[in-house]
């Protein structure tokens, strides 16, 4: 059954191929079809997610495996602080707006973007992974949330019209400027997660010899015009093996490890670590 049913935000979905406006027809099965010349069709599939990803693009992003490590992980809350943070700085920025146009660019499997859309904002994911975008439309649909959309999608070509948000969030996933730029309003907000520099310190003293903080994010913007940093720190502690691995699983470390250091987390059944995450905030 679909949820979604939000007219201010399917007013700005674009056509991947033609970039024309969308429309939902429910005959047989709810379809989201472009007004262009050729109707593109785009089926919402069983989980509530639509693929707009344009001819021989999909099919990259996180691989099932991957997904199901983060959802099983960020469910446990220990990023609540985080997640509580970037909702509560939505909230601020747009006090003024009525039901605001938020893009989560790279959504993942929607733990941050549930929270949003929970805040009264028309929310729209985009990810390259299928299973990520299934996996956020599916949390959407057990928060019984109408104002959620997901889409299979580049974030270096967002289904979006010009000027049409009033606030990107890109959570640790690539920072492209041009393109959040392009579907911004003017005096509309990004968003950035970045790594501080003693995220999870605790992870890596448990798996390297050399330890080294992680330095500033190489894709920032330049164009767009800072105007805030909001740092979020605090320390948690794993009690099982299967928090560890999975933490271990959607980190960057994940896919630059020796098997050798992988192999140190096998008999670890308690972990230490720091959360540091910064908000840096912009404004077009």
């Amino acid at each position: 059954m679909l949820t979604f049913n939000n007219e201010k935000l399917k007013s700005v979905l674009r056509c991947p191929i033609c970039n024309s406006e969308m429309d939902i027809s429910y005959e047989n099965s709810a379809t989201l079809f472009c007004k262009g010349a050729k109707k593109h069709c785009y089926d919402f599939a069983s989980g509530g997610y639509v693929n707009l990803c344009r001819p021989g693009q999909s099919g990259g992003g996180d691989s099932k495996q991957a997904v199901r490590a983060r959802s099983d992980f960020l469910d446990l809350d220990y990023y609540a602080p985080v997640r509580d943070k970037l909702c509560e700085l939505l909230c601020s920025l747009l006090e003024t707006q009525k039901q605001p146009i938020v893009i989560d660019a790279g959504c993942g499997e929607g733990y941050y973007s549930t929270a949003i859309a929970k805040n009264d904002f028309a929310l729209a994911g985009f990810d390259l992974s299928k299973f990520a975008t299934d996996a956020a439309a599916k949390r959407a649909k057990r928060e019984e949330l109408h104002n959620a959309f997901y889409g299979v999608a580049s974030v270096f070509e967002l289904p979006i019209a010009d000027g049409a948000a009033d606030a990107v969030v890109n959570i640790f996933a690539p920072c492209v400027e041009s393109e959040y730029s392009r579907v911004l309003r003017d005096g509309g907000y990004l968003i950035i997660a970045c790594a501080g520099p003693d995220h999870l310190l605790g992870l890596k003293r448990a798996i390297y010899r050399e330890i080294h903080k992680n330095n500033t994010r190489a894709d920032m913007p330049t164009a767009l015009s800072k105007i805030d940093s909001v740092r979020v720190k605090y320390e948690i502690d794993l009690n099982s093996n299967e928090a560890i691995k999975n933490l271990f699983a959607m980190t960057p470390y994940y896919w630059k490890t020796s098997q050798e250091d992988v192999k140190k987390l096998d008999g670890l059944d308690s972990l230490h670590t720091e959360i540091d995450v910064i908000f840096e905030i912009y404004k077009k």
